[in-house]
C-alpha cells in the first residue's frame, strides 16, 4: 500500500476553520478534497492539543518497516521453526539491516516469543479419532468412576540427553499446536522405557521395559 501524502499546513489550517465556521466534516471533506476520517482525526487533534502542528514522536522511530514486520511474522507463521538468522538474512536481501535481537524484539511485540518446542507422543489421524471417541463418550461420567481407572503409559529416556534441541516462534497457548511440537516414539537407540500408571489414590509403580512392549508383556506388567 502507497504512503499517504500528508496534508499541508495550509490545508490543516483550513479545515479548523471550516469547522469553526460550522461546517460538518463531510462538508468540509468534499470542499477540500480531503477524506472524512482525515478532516475528522485533525479537527480532534486540534482539540485536544489546540493545534494543527505535527507532534514529535515519542521514542525512537522501529528499524523495520510495517511491511518488514508483516513479512516476518508470515515467514514464522507458516514455519515456527525459522531462526532470528533466517529472517535477519530475509531482510537484509528485502533491504533492511537488523540484528538478531532487533528480530527477536519486533516479533515479541507481535506477540510471538521463542520457546523451547514440545514433544509430544507421535499419533495417527486414527489414534487422535479414537481419543476424542473416548473423551466424548465419558464427558458427563461421574467422579467416583474414575475411581476404578488406573492411567499408565512409556516413556523414552535419553541416555546422553535428549536427541534434538529445537526453538519455535509461537504465541501464548499455542505450546500443542502440530507446527510448534516435535512427535517422539516409544522405541529407539541409546535409550531406556520405563513403565509408569498412576490411579485416583496416587502414583503407581515405575518399571523398566527391557523388550519391545506388547499385549503379553502389557498383561504381565499389571500383575504386578
Amino acid at each position: 500500500m502507497a504512503k499517504t501524502k500528508e496534508l499541508s499546513k495550509d490545508t490543516r489550517n483550513k479545515i479548523v476553520d471550516l469547522h469553526q465556521a460550522g461546517k460538518t466534516e463531510s462538508a468540509i471533506g468534499k470542499q477540500l478534497g480531503v477524506k472524512k476520517s482525515t478532516v475528522g482525526a485533525i479537527i480532534r487533534k486540534w482539540k485536544t492539543y489546540k493545534t494543527t502542528d505535527n507532534l514529535p514522536r515519542s521514542g525512537a522511530p522501529h528499524k523495520i518497516s510495517p511491511h518488514g514486520v508483516k513479512m516476518i511474522t508470515r515467514t514464522v507463521s507458516k514455519n515456527p521453526r525459522t531462526t532470528r538468522g533466517d529472517l535477519v538474512n530475509d531482510l537484509q536481501r528485502a533491504g533492511t539491516k537488523v540484528t538478531k535481537a532487533t528480530i527477536s524484539n519486533t516479533l515479541r511485540r507481535q506477540g510471538l516469543k521463542s520457546c523451547s518446542v514440545r514433544r509430544v507422543p507421535l499419533l495417527k489421524p486414527v489414534h487422535v479419532r479414537a481419543c476424542l471417541k473416548f473423551a466424548r463418550e465419558h464427558l458427563d461420567d461421574p467422579d467416583e468412576d474414575w475411581e476404578n481407572v488406573i492411567w499408565s503409559d512409556e516413556t523414552k529416556i535419553e541416555l546422553f540427553g535428549k536427541n534434538s534441541t529445537c526453538r519455535v516462534w509461537r504465541r501464548k497457548n499455542a505450546e500443542l499446536h502440530p507446527k510448534n511440537t516435535i512427535p517422539t516414539v516409544k522405541h529407539g537407540g541409546g535409550n531406556i522405557m520405563l513403565w509408569g500408571c498412576f490411579p485416583a489414590k496416587g502414583p503407581g509403580r515405575l518399571l523398566r521395559v527391557k523388550e519391545r512392549m506388547n499385549g503379553a508383556m502389557y498383561r504381565e506388567i499389571l500383575r504386578f
